[in-house]
């Protein structure tokens, strides 16, 4: 067998279940992309999405990841199953145990904290905007979901709202949050280290710009997000305030040289 017919085997047995905007899933794309691990996504719309990943042996919850190693149902039982395969110099985790800790306090921190905080306020945002879900959220997923996100879109972002507690004032609460996420992380960059835990790219660098997406829409992320001029005025305005925060600049240069971006079959 070729390399590329062993790589499209591989990926046939790499099955990652996302939503395709969620930043979760990006985190999960990204770690399994930097270590060349191919995988074949499957895309799913909000709501629908918890039927596909019961059905695959996972929660209410995506990324779900399918391999031979059995289901992995959170992105940090799939970064650290990629850490495990990645080569010299692409880990994500440090062998030292002191900076092991330290990068995994910081990933637990922004994976309860900013994550839900910037899904929460983009929610919000956009949750009127029927136009962009459907232009943006829909990458890969079956005919059959885009047109029932277009035909039954208030129903399904208000059960969407209802779960993630979505309203004006929990977004509020959560720009708050996240602006305080964002100054905690430029203090901690104030030394002009490059990376959040010293001279290398880790997990803790990883997670900090995936689950800050929402609040900077970053041009490479692994599908296509909405451009700032097509954003309602006042979420443009937070999003060009904290692309120009030193934690939003180092989030868009983790994008800028560490996310790569391979085939998916």
């Amino acid at each position: 067998m070729n390399a590329t017919g062993a790589t499209a085997r591989a990926a046939s047995e790499n099955i990652l279940l996302t939503i395709p905007i969620s930043h979760y899933c990006e985190k999960a794309r990204w770690a399994l992309e930097r270590v060349g691990v191919p995988y074949r996504e499957r895309a799913h719309v909000q709501a629908i999405h918890r039927a596909a990943a019961l059905r695959a042996g996972g929660g209410l919850t995506v990324p779900v990841f399918v391999c031979s190693d059995g289901v992995l149902s959170d992105s940090g039982e799939i970064l650290a199953w990629a850490d495990r395969r990645a080569l010299a110099g692409r880990e994500l985790y440090p062998s030292d145990r002191y900076q092991l800790a330290e990068v995994r306090s910081l990933e637990a921190d922004f994976n309860v904290g900013l994550g839900p905080w910037g899904r929460c306020w983009m929610y919000q945002q956009l949750r009127k905007r029927r136009d962009l879900a459907l232009s943006y959220g829909c990458a890969g997923v079956p005919a059959w979901e885009r047109t029932t996100l277009k035909l039954a879109y208030p129903a399904m972002i208000a059960i969407v709202a209802h779960v993630l507690d979505v309203t004006p004032s929990t977004a509020a609460d959560a720009e708050v949050k996240v602006r305080a996420t964002f100054d905690e992380v430029a203090e901690r960059l104030a030394d002009d280290r490059p990376y959040l835990c010293g001279e290398r790219f880790t997990a803790a660098d990883l997670t900090f710009a995936a689950l800050a997406a929402p609040m900077l829409m970053p041009p490479a992320y692994g599908v296509n997000l909405p451009s700032i001029r097509e954003l309602p005025p006042y979420t443009a305005k937070v999003v060009r305030e904290l692309r120009t925060h030193p934690a939003g600049v180092h989030a868009l240069a983790m994008y800028a040289r560490e996310r790569r971006q391979l085939s998916v079959l």
